[in-house]
């Protein structure tokens, strides 16, 4: 797929299976994270990566949110299994640096270009996956499992395995609701 297409196709896909990205494929990911914007040269990421065991982790840290939260059984149980909806689940943090040039909600969407690029990394070598957040991300237990406090934000939570259904087509939308020239 030429990268024209990766970009205008691209659909999250929230149903995937085993195989998740191998060591090499992995490694082309997270090479790719690494060269989202960065104004300053300040590297604001950090991916820390669940497989296996470490579903199993992040299962724990989700499963104890929803439970200080006195959550129904029905969303812990739900919470709880949200980790093994792929093989692979990639936590990225904006890891933000004081500076005078470049603020933090720069170094926020710098994040979020990392995650955009590992996504398309991941599809460009047959895989898939979906970037989710949601009030798991913000919440104090979270936060502090993952070491975020600060300014420092947990921007998703990028979901990647091999893609268990074929992509529906990506929706046609009229840019001319989207664009306006100066």
């Amino acid at each position: 797929m030429d990268a024209l297409s990766l970009l205008t196709q691209r659909r999250s896909i929230p149903r995937l299976l085993a195989p998740a990205p191998s060591r090499d494929a992995l490694e082309n990911m997270i090479a790719a994270g690494l060269r989202a914007p960065d104004h300053g040269a300040l590297t604001p990421w950090e991916f820390v990566i669940a497989t296996g065991e470490g579903l199993e982790k992040l299962s724990a840290i989700l499963k104890t949110a929803a439970e200080a939260d006195n959550e129904d059984p029905a969303v812990i149980e739900k919470t709880t299994n949200a980790p093994f909806r792929a093989p692979m689940v990639i936590t990225v943090i904006a890891r933000t640096k004081l500076h005078d040039k470049v603020p933090v909600i720069e170094q926020h969407i710098s994040a979020g270009c990392a995650a955009q690029a590992m996504q398309m990394a991941a599809v460009a070598q047959g895989f898939q996956g979906f970037w989710r957040t949601g009030k798991w991300a913000y919440h104090p237990s979270v936060r502090e499992a993952f070491g975020v406090s600060g300014d420092d934000e947990i921007v998703g939570f990028l979901y990647v395995g091999t893609p268990d259904c074929t992509p529906a087509n990506a929706p046609k939308r009229d840019t001319n609701k989207y664009v306006k020239y100066l």
